[in-house]
Protein backbone atom coordinates (compact mmCIF):
# COMPACT_ATOMS: atom_id res chain seq x y z
CA UNK A 1 0.00 0.00 0.00
CA UNK A 2 1.30 3.75 -0.64
CA UNK A 3 1.82 6.00 2.62
CA UNK A 4 0.03 5.63 5.81
CA UNK A 5 -3.74 5.12 4.61
CA UNK A 6 -6.15 2.71 5.04
CA UNK A 7 -7.09 2.17 1.49
CA UNK A 8 -10.53 0.58 0.10
CA UNK A 9 -11.79 -0.31 -3.43
CA UNK A 10 -13.66 3.28 -4.51
CA UNK A 11 -16.71 1.68 -5.83
CA UNK A 12 -17.37 0.85 -2.45
CA UNK A 13 -17.14 3.90 -0.99
CA UNK A 14 -19.34 6.73 -3.27
CA UNK A 15 -19.76 8.66 -0.08
CA UNK A 16 -15.81 9.65 -0.39
CA UNK A 17 -16.36 10.47 -3.71
CA UNK A 18 -17.46 13.63 -5.53
CA UNK A 19 -20.61 12.49 -7.82
CA UNK A 20 -19.49 13.02 -10.86
CA UNK A 21 -16.15 10.70 -9.75
CA UNK A 22 -18.78 8.31 -8.20
CA UNK A 23 -20.37 7.71 -11.67
CA UNK A 24 -17.14 7.39 -13.32
CA UNK A 25 -15.11 4.68 -10.78
CA UNK A 26 -16.12 2.27 -13.25
CA UNK A 27 -13.65 3.23 -15.63
CA UNK A 28 -10.79 2.52 -12.87
CA UNK A 29 -12.48 -0.24 -11.38
CA UNK A 30 -8.89 -0.86 -9.51
CA UNK A 31 -8.77 2.34 -7.94
CA UNK A 32 -8.95 2.69 -4.19
CA UNK A 33 -9.88 5.37 -1.83
CA UNK A 34 -8.88 6.76 1.30
CA UNK A 35 -10.25 9.23 3.98
CA UNK A 36 -8.35 12.26 4.66
CA UNK A 37 -8.61 15.40 7.20
CA UNK A 38 -9.87 17.98 4.58
CA UNK A 39 -7.55 20.46 6.09
CA UNK A 40 -4.43 18.34 4.21
CA UNK A 41 -5.94 18.28 1.08
CA UNK A 42 -2.96 19.92 -0.57
CA UNK A 43 -0.54 18.05 -2.08
CA UNK A 44 2.76 19.60 0.32
CA UNK A 45 0.80 18.76 3.22
CA UNK A 46 -0.95 15.70 2.37
CA UNK A 47 2.46 14.03 1.53
CA UNK A 48 4.19 15.17 4.91
CA UNK A 49 1.25 13.34 7.13
CA UNK A 50 0.28 10.60 5.56
CA UNK A 51 4.24 9.91 4.45
CA UNK A 52 3.55 9.16 0.23
CA UNK A 53 6.22 10.30 -1.38
CA UNK A 54 5.93 13.35 -3.90
CA UNK A 55 6.62 11.28 -6.80
CA UNK A 56 3.50 9.11 -6.12
CA UNK A 57 1.47 11.98 -5.92
CA UNK A 58 -0.17 13.30 -9.11
CA UNK A 59 -1.97 16.75 -9.13
CA UNK A 60 -4.80 17.51 -11.49
CA UNK A 61 -4.43 21.55 -13.08
CA UNK A 62 -7.79 22.10 -15.23
CA UNK A 63 -6.54 25.09 -17.85
CA UNK A 64 -9.10 27.32 -19.89
CA UNK A 65 -7.77 27.42 -23.34
CA UNK A 66 -8.85 30.44 -25.39
CA UNK A 67 -8.69 31.29 -29.37
CA UNK A 68 -10.69 33.32 -31.03
CA UNK A 69 -12.95 34.11 -28.39
CA UNK A 70 -13.78 30.72 -27.78
CA UNK A 71 -12.57 28.96 -23.98
CA UNK A 72 -11.73 25.18 -23.92
CA UNK A 73 -11.26 23.39 -20.82
CA UNK A 74 -8.37 20.78 -20.16
CA UNK A 75 -6.97 18.75 -17.51
CA UNK A 76 -3.04 18.34 -17.17
CA UNK A 77 -2.09 15.51 -15.27
CA UNK A 78 1.66 15.54 -13.80
CA UNK A 79 3.47 14.31 -10.66
CA UNK A 80 3.59 16.51 -7.68
CA UNK A 81 7.24 16.97 -8.52
CA UNK A 82 7.12 18.24 -11.74
CA UNK A 83 4.94 21.71 -13.57
CA UNK A 84 2.72 21.35 -16.28
CA UNK A 85 4.42 23.35 -19.26
CA UNK A 86 1.25 24.96 -19.69
CA UNK A 87 2.29 27.75 -21.82
CA UNK A 88 4.47 25.36 -24.18
CA UNK A 89 2.99 22.17 -24.38
CA UNK A 90 -0.34 22.32 -23.55
CA UNK A 91 -0.94 25.51 -25.75
CA UNK A 92 0.07 23.76 -29.06
CA UNK A 93 -1.31 20.54 -28.01
CA UNK A 94 -4.82 22.62 -27.56
CA UNK A 95 -4.18 24.47 -30.63
CA UNK A 96 -4.66 27.65 -28.53
CA UNK A 97 -3.31 31.16 -28.65
CA UNK A 98 -3.49 31.54 -24.63
CA UNK A 99 -3.76 29.28 -22.24
CA UNK A 100 -4.13 29.68 -18.17
CA UNK A 101 -4.99 28.56 -15.12
CA UNK A 102 -8.69 28.08 -14.67
CA UNK A 103 -10.01 30.52 -12.02
CA UNK A 104 -11.13 28.35 -8.92
CA UNK A 105 -14.79 29.36 -9.18
CA UNK A 106 -15.14 27.84 -12.69
CA UNK A 107 -13.13 25.08 -11.75
CA UNK A 108 -15.35 24.00 -9.35
CA UNK A 109 -18.35 24.92 -10.88
CA UNK A 110 -17.78 23.14 -14.25
CA UNK A 111 -16.52 19.70 -12.94
CA UNK A 112 -18.70 19.95 -9.37
CA UNK A 113 -15.71 19.27 -7.34
CA UNK A 114 -13.97 20.41 -4.82
CA UNK A 115 -11.19 22.88 -5.18
CA UNK A 116 -8.42 21.14 -3.92
CA UNK A 117 -10.15 17.67 -5.27
CA UNK A 118 -10.02 18.10 -8.85
CA UNK A 119 -9.64 14.79 -10.50
CA UNK A 120 -9.54 13.54 -14.16
CA UNK A 121 -12.11 10.67 -13.33
CA UNK A 122 -14.88 12.24 -13.77
CA UNK A 123 -14.70 15.15 -16.00
CA UNK A 124 -17.53 16.97 -18.28
CA UNK A 125 -17.84 14.83 -21.50
CA UNK A 126 -14.99 16.22 -24.36
CA UNK A 127 -12.45 17.84 -22.09
CA UNK A 128 -9.13 17.00 -23.47
CA UNK A 129 -6.99 14.96 -20.52
CA UNK A 130 -3.26 15.27 -20.76
CA UNK A 131 -1.51 13.01 -18.69
CA UNK A 132 2.51 13.48 -18.44
CA UNK A 133 4.45 10.84 -19.46
CA UNK A 134 5.85 9.64 -16.06
CA UNK A 135 2.35 9.42 -14.86
CA UNK A 136 1.08 7.42 -17.62
CA UNK A 137 4.58 5.08 -16.45
CA UNK A 138 3.70 4.96 -12.87
CA UNK A 139 2.59 1.83 -10.98
CA UNK A 140 0.31 3.61 -8.82
CA UNK A 141 -0.70 7.36 -8.40
CA UNK A 142 -2.42 9.16 -5.73
CA UNK A 143 -5.05 11.44 -7.40
CA UNK A 144 -7.39 13.70 -5.88
CA UNK A 145 -11.53 12.51 -5.42
CA UNK A 146 -12.98 15.42 -6.31
CA UNK A 147 -13.53 16.32 -2.66
CA UNK A 148 -10.78 17.41 -0.58
CA UNK A 149 -11.65 14.50 2.27
CA UNK A 150 -10.21 11.95 0.20
CA UNK A 151 -7.54 10.78 -2.51
CA UNK A 152 -7.65 7.95 -5.06
CA UNK A 153 -4.99 5.34 -5.43
CA UNK A 154 -4.46 4.25 -9.30
CA UNK A 155 -2.13 2.78 -11.85
CA UNK A 156 -1.11 5.72 -14.20
CA UNK A 157 -1.72 3.37 -16.84
CA UNK A 158 -5.82 3.82 -15.71
CA UNK A 159 -5.40 7.64 -16.33
CA UNK A 160 -4.26 7.06 -20.03
CA UNK A 161 -7.67 4.77 -20.53
CA UNK A 162 -10.17 7.78 -19.73
CA UNK A 163 -12.14 8.93 -22.01
CA UNK A 164 -9.81 11.61 -24.37
CA UNK A 165 -6.90 10.99 -22.15
CA UNK A 166 -3.75 11.63 -24.57
CA UNK A 167 -0.57 10.85 -23.36
CA UNK A 168 2.47 13.85 -23.20
CA UNK A 169 5.89 15.42 -22.29
CA UNK A 170 3.85 17.66 -20.33
CA UNK A 171 6.63 17.68 -17.19
CA UNK A 172 9.41 20.53 -17.23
Amino acid sequence: MVGTLEWTPAAARPDLLADAVAAAVGAVPEGEVAEIDPELADTAAFCERYEVPLEVSANCVVVAAKRGGEVTYAACMVLATDRADVNGVVRKHLGARKVSFAPMADATALTGMEYGGITPVGLPDGWPVLVDEAVAAAPQVVIGSGLRRSKLLVPGKALVSLPAAQVLALAQ
